[in-house]
């Protein structure tokens, strides 16, 4: 199976989610231009422990994961034709608002300076979806969503093995409970093609690395924040729960 378009296949080489430390400059970022090929080196000392360039890179990765997938998961609501694709949908909507908070509050105890937009590869994702109807959208929503989950799902392990900051912690074992949940969510609309999952996720990224960085947010801009689903009768169970129909909206504060 491949997927609908030429461009989505060209996005997809490398993954979208992959923390090759390599690809991820981050200018805005503690006035770092350019990241090191040492993802242990501290690179600030912090009340919660040593904050290290992989740490760094990761709170900055899980803020740019909610930029794309929270959006999409309001189109999976929306345009999903099956039952399982808009819970699918609904997990990633609860999920990845609940992280964005969680991202939100410990950026600014770490110093850490967090994007308003996805990256280009990110945002070409979403385009790929939008463009998308019907059975197609099913199909490609699960198995995009799928690739990225399985690539960071790595990534969220090695964080949570090997830092020493008590908050990049936190973040880390809240963001290993919601992509385990997400790749479940995904593997249940039976829309997964397994072999095409692992060739992706195990490609190395040959992108250009401004196509897998999140751009800085403009001074003084507002942030925006990525709105929690309502809650009630009738709201979906599970680690991401949202009440059928309901597309929550991004918000700036």
């Amino acid at each position: 199976m491949g997927f609908s378009r030429n461009a989505t296949g060209t996005l997809f080489v490398g993954g979208a989610l992959s923390l090759t430390l390599a690809a991820l400059a981050y200018p805005a970022m503690l006035g770092l231009n350019t990241v090191s090929s040492a993802p242990s080196r501290v690179v600030a000392q912090t009340a919660a422990g040593p904050l290290t360039e992989a740490d760094r890179d990761f709170v900055v990765k899980v803020r740019a994961a909610g930029l794309w997938e929270y959006p999409v998961g309001r189109m999976a609501v929306e345009k999903g034709t099956t039952k399982a694709v808009v819970t699918a949908g609904q997990h990633l909507v609860s999920g990845h608002a609940a992280l964005d908070a969680t991202a939100r509050t410990i950026a600014p105890e770490l110093g850490i300076t967090l994007p308003n937009q996805p990256s280009p590869q990110q945002q070409g994702f979403i385009a790929t979806l939008s463009g998308d109807s019907s059975k197609q959208f099913d199909t490609d929503f699960a198995n995009i969503l799928r690739v990225t989950h399985g690539q960071i799902f790595q990534t969220v392990s090695t964080i949570r093995a090997t830092t020493r900051n008590s908050l990049v912690r936190q973040l880390a074992n809240q963001a290993n409970t919601t992509v385990l949940d997400h790749i479940t969510v995904m593997e249940r609309t039976g829309l997964v093609d397994f072999d095409q999952v692992l060739i992706k996720e195990t490609t190395k990224p040959k992108l250009p690395a401004n196509d897998l960085t999140p751009p800085p947010p403009d001074p003084g801009a507002p942030q925006v924040v990525l709105t929690p689903p309502a809650t009630g009768k009738g709201a979906a169970s599970g680690a991401g729960s949202a009440r059928p129909g309901t597309t929550p909206t991004p918000t700036v504060k």
